[in-house]
């Protein structure tokens, strides 16, 4: 088949285009889909440059579960396609099923997402013509929508879904969300919208209106002044400050960030785009009762329910471009350069 291999830690020049990968084989328990088409996340490029450190080095060259990986690795953990192929203990009906599928590989309850295999990481992905999962991981899907914009959901979606979760945020919040153009951001501002609270949507100049039209109330534009300053000048509520951040970027924005919460406000992060390492007053923490919250991924039953918003119409694609396989290298740079709104989709059946 064709495919796109991971040969080791480093830049783009580590992905290479093949067409005589084997075919991978459905075992015990598992399907082969036929992928339509496979997302681009943060993870992909984290995990290409190894860029996830230990506990003593930050600097260390290290998967996402802060191990070393096995190459070479097929990324792309964000799948639609049809099964072609059932193993053993596996309902031959099956076969010809569009399937979304599930990126998390784990069993037991959310700690083993600490340690989960990943698709795309642990485990060959969908950045190739064929993949091969847990049955239980490839979800049987009717819907209008094509599997390009299907393939936009899985990891960035359940991932913002676990950050509202994990922060507990209702109706009657108003919610800070950073990088509100990527994947993550994208589904936050929508979710947050369909549990009927308040959206404040940061983003890079230009992309105001996609930041509107997603459903955010009000919108600052990245880097023109400390982010609390900026809150504070909306006046949410008649302090000027927020219920919950949601953040995936972290760098020096960190101490604003937390100086934007209300008292008891509750800060949930899932990326660090700008910067892991980053510095803050432990007075601001304990002495206005804020709870700091780590989040990643999300588990099979936060799966299922994103599934119901899809369906349901409360939570809508966002795409920004597609492209073949053999142009993976491309796509991964201009995921980098943050021009884009939404998702970039991998199509490996396209020439």
């Amino acid at each position: 088949m064709r495919a796109v291999q991971l040969t080791g830690f480093g830049g783009p020049e580590r992905l290479v285009y093949r067409e005589d990968v084997p075919d991978p084989v459905a075992g015990a328990g598992e399907v082969r889909v036929r992928v339509g088409a496979a997302a681009i996340n943060n993870t992909d490029i984290w995990t290409r440059e190894g860029a996830y450190g230990t506990a003593d080095d930050p600097a260390a060259t290290t998967g996402w579960r802060r191990e070393p990986l096995v190459f070479p690795r097929i990324q792309g953990a964000d799948v639609v396609g049809r099964i072609d192929q059932v193993g053993p203990d596996v309902d031959a009906g099956r076969i010809g099923e569009r399937v979304l599928i599930d990126p998390m590989l784990y069993e037991g309850d959310e700690r083993a997402l600490v340690t989960t295999d990943y698709l795309g990481s642990e485990r060959d992905g969908g950045f190739a013509e064929l993949v091969t999962v847990p049955a239980t991981n490839a979800h049987p899907v009717e819907s209008p929508l094509s599997d390009v914009e299907l393939a936009s959901f899985p990891t960035s979606s359940v991932t913002a879904l676990r950050m509202l979760d994990r922060a507990g945020v209702t109706g009657a919040d108003t919610v800070l969300i950073t990088g509100a153009s990527g994947g993550v951001g994208v589904a936050a501002v929508q979710l947050v919208k369909a549990r009927g609270g308040r959206v404040i949507a940061v983003v890079g100049a230009g992309k105001e209106q996609q930041a509107r039209d997603l459903g955010a109330d009000e919108v600052i534009v990245r880097g023109h002044a400390d982010l609390d300053e900026e809150v504070r000048s909306l006046d949410q509520g008649g302090d000027g400050q927020v219920d919950v951040v949601v953040d995936v970027v972290g760098g020096a924005a960190f101490s604003a960030l937390l100086r934007s919460l209300r008292p008891l406000g509750r800060y949930v992060v899932a990326g660090a785009m700008a910067g892991p390492v980053v510095e803050a007053d432990l007075r601001t923490i304990y002495l206005r009762q804020l709870q700091i919250v780590g989040s990643s991924f999300g588990t099979h039953d936060q799966f299922r329910a994103l599934l119901g918003h899809i369906t349901a119409g409360e939570i809508r694609p966002s795409v920004a471009a597609t492209y073949p396989l053999r142009e993976l290298r491309r796509a991964q740079a201009d995921f980098v350069a943050k021009r884009h709104v939404g998702k970039l989709v991998i199509l490996p059946q396209a020439e």
